[in-house]
């Protein structure tokens, strides 16, 4: 494992790009397509080092403060008018 954390710790900023790319289009940058393991080994180290670089904001997989629906005030009527009565 810490060849691992070794080689996050050597990335860099321009690495990260690059990598971060290769997920994202499936392809290194001579073309050649990613095996799914590489995507998953790719993909744990672009977050491993997200999670020593960047803000949580930043993060891939980030989805801002989440609020329980029911919070978020009432919820419209759309069976029946306010003028209908259920006796």
């Amino acid at each position: 494992m810490s060849s691992f954390l070794d080689a996050i710790e050597n990335i860099t900023p321009e690495i990260y790009q690059n990598l971060k790319l290769a997920v994202e289009i499936g392809k290194w940058p001579d073309g050649r397509k990613l095996s799914q393991e590489q995507k998953e080994l790719t993909l744990q180290a672009l977050i491993a080092w997200e999670i020593r670089n960047l803000p949580e904001d930043q993060r891939i997989g980030y989805m801002g403060p989440q609020e329980c629906a029911s919070k978020s005030g009432p919820v419209p009527n759309l069976l029946f008018k306010s003028s209908d009565t259920l006796h």
